[in-house]
């Protein structure tokens, strides 16, 4: 379970909750875009995120360490489509590389997502998508930071 621990002793519990703290606490990072609309957008999926896809978190828990083929049931293959729709359509309206154009906690909050796909060979062309979301999920599972988290994990 993910914890910060504040100023005054405080600890914020909740992954949403830390990153808009950190957000707000830090703007000059940048944590989500200045445009309010892209903001909305960005704060509406990383909670859909946060809150939603049971079917695929259930059936194909973070696994880094694993490569395998899974059938996937009819829950998880919807909760896919509808992640390849979000990503497809974000990427489109804000011209990637990521979700909102520049890199921000909604890309944060669906790296997780592209483990799971990538742990379970799921191929997002079966799922409707044309090429954009597959890079996009590749795209997160190369930034410097992934990479440096993960070779920790693994370590």
């Amino acid at each position: 379970m993910p914890a910060l621990k504040i100023e005054g002793g405080v600890v914020i519990w909740d992954s949403l909750a830390i990153c808009e703290y950190l957000a707000e606490a830090y703007p000059a990072a940048r944590l989500w875009p200045a445009d309010p609309v892209a903001r909305a957008l960005g704060r509406a999926t990383a909670a859909e995120m946060h809150a939603g896809f049971p079917s695929l978190r259930g059936e194909c828990p973070m696994e880094l360490e694993t490569r395998t083929a899974t059938e996937l049931s009819p829950l998880t293959q919807s909760d896919i489509r509808r992640i390849v729709a979000r990503w497809n359509g974000l990427l489109s309206r804000f011209g990637g590389p990521f979700l909102l154009g520049e890199w921000s906690i909604a890309d944060a909050f669906y790296t997780p997502v592209a483990t799971r796909f990538r742990t379970y060979g799921v191929k997002l062309s079966d799922y409707g998508d044309a090429g954009p979301a597959g890079e996009y999920g590749e795209r997160l599972l190369q930034t410097p930071e992934f990479l440096e988290w993960e070779r920790d994990a693994l370590a």
